[in-house]
């Protein structure tokens, strides 16, 4: 894998019809291939299934493949041009542990995310944003604030919804997985969406105003010094990533949105740890530290050096680099499903967890998950127990804590029971 890193620097009142250095020590070297493939196509019938005692919906998402004109296509273009450059995902030396947990979040979303912790000044922040280059498109219904699947109803805003109960054609268009920077200095109302009041005063309606939960649907919320935040915004943002829905309550009314995305957060351990609960929302821990060695460093320095000069030159020398990754990726991504695993592991993938007294099942799902992930990306289709050795203590070692002022294990003790339980 390329080396990567540099320094850091609704309307409707209704709810949603879908529920929401020894060997113990040593974490395995991996060695990943450039997968084969490039997507796959997507069914076009889709249904809806209410709950006990609600109406059942079925149709068929029929000509929603309407492309938008070419006049759309060049203003996203030129969007993009303007936007700031960032620093290429391929061009970040060292902090493997992290780049590896970010690019299996993208491969398979319902991981849950990731929680990078460690000294200040080592890439965190730069490493989440340079991802924002690899990230693939996704379809998605034109001008709908949600990022609505026109494929699956069960990311699809309300009015979508009813568009398609309805018959009407939507619009398509491709767009990059969104991601969204969440301020510390944020309110809960721009959090999860507010009455908009220059519409309540003009035309003497309720509208709602999307937040940033609104417009992180299906893409990736990254929170950059995540312990710093306020504890109550904090569990709105686990909630509704739990949940894969936004409720609000406003003035009188009733809102709910799709609110699916990845939640990545950030922060410096000397500024204080999470609670134990938070935490384990989290599907993987990455621990990053600062490069000690002086050759390394100073490629590093010379890195950054180059890109704040000219990061347009910067960016094309990594572009073949960043190309591949995409590709690599976006293969990752159709075989996902195809992968499989042995009884035999997931039975000794809960042993290690049960053996380590981990509270509750999250831990045994996310290395299930996240080993999947891994293998796809290797472009096999059977999970190894190496797979699951490399990935085990990014599951595991932010569950192993019980009391609050404890700090999180370096993964050694996950590493040690899987070495006894897989022999």
């Amino acid at each position: 894998m390329a080396t990567v890193l540099g320094t850091s620097t609704a309307i409707l009142a209704s709810r949603p019809l879908v529920s929401p250095s020894s060997k113990p020590s040593t974490i395995p070297s991996i060695s990943i291939n450039p997968g084969q493939g490039y997507g796959r196509k997507l069914n076009g019938g889709t249904g809806i299934h209410g709950r006990k005692g609600r109406p059942r919906f079925h149709f068929a998402v029929t000509n929603v493949a309407t492309e938008v004109n070419p006049v759309e296509k060049a203003q996203k273009l030129a969007a993009k041009e303007s936007q700031r450059p960032v620093f290429p995902f391929a061009a970040i030396v060292g902090q493997d542990e992290m780049k590896l947990c970010l690019l299996l979040n993208v491969i398979d979303p319902k991981i849950g995310g990731v929680m990078i912790m460690g000294d200040r000044g080592t890439g965190k922040s730069t490493t989440v944003r340079s991802l924002v280059d690899l990230l693939p498109e996704i379809k998605v219904v034109f001008g709908d604030p949600y990022n609505s699947d026109p494929e699956d109803p069960e990311a699809m805003g309300v009015e979508v919804r009813e568009k398609v109960t309805n018959g009407e054609e939507l619009t398509v268009t491709m767009n990059k997985i969104n991601m969204v920077d969440l301020p510390l200095g944020a309110t809960e109302d721009r959090v999860c969406g507010t009455i908009d009041i220059e519409k309540a005063l003009t035309e003497g309606v309720k509208a709602f105003e999307p937040g940033l939960l609104a417009k992180a649907n299906r893409g990736i919320l990254y929170v950059d010094e995540v312990n710093l935040l306020d504890d109550h915004l904090v569990d709105v943002l686990l909630d509704s990533a739990a949940s894969g829905w936004n409720t609000v309550e406003r003035e009188g009314i009733s809102i709910s949105h799709p609110a699916r995305f990845i939640l990545i957060g950030s922060g410096n351990p000397e500024e204080g740890e999470l609670r134990p609960q938070l935490l384990d929302r989290f599907g993987m821990h990455a621990q990053v530290g600062t490069v000690r060695d002086a050759e390394l460093r100073v490629k590093i320095v010379e890195e950054r050096a180059r890109f704040d000069k000219n990061p347009k030159e910067f960016r094309d020398s990594y572009k073949a680099e960043q190309e591949k990754l995409q590709q690599q990726i976006a293969s990752a991504r159709s075989n996902l499903s195809s992968v499989q695993i042995d009884q035999d592991l997931k039975v000794k993938i809960s042993k290690v967890c049960a053996e380590l007294n981990v509270d509750g099942l999250r831990g045994d799902i996310v290395s299930n998950r996240a080993a999947k992930a891994l293998a796809a990306l290797k472009g096999r289709d059977k999970v190894t127990a190496e797979d699951i050795a490399t990935v085990i203590p990014n599951c595991l070692r932010h569950r192993l804590r019980k009391d609050p002022l404890e700090s999180i294990d370096s993964g050694v003790l996950v590493i040690e029971k899987f070495y006894e339980v897989f022999g």
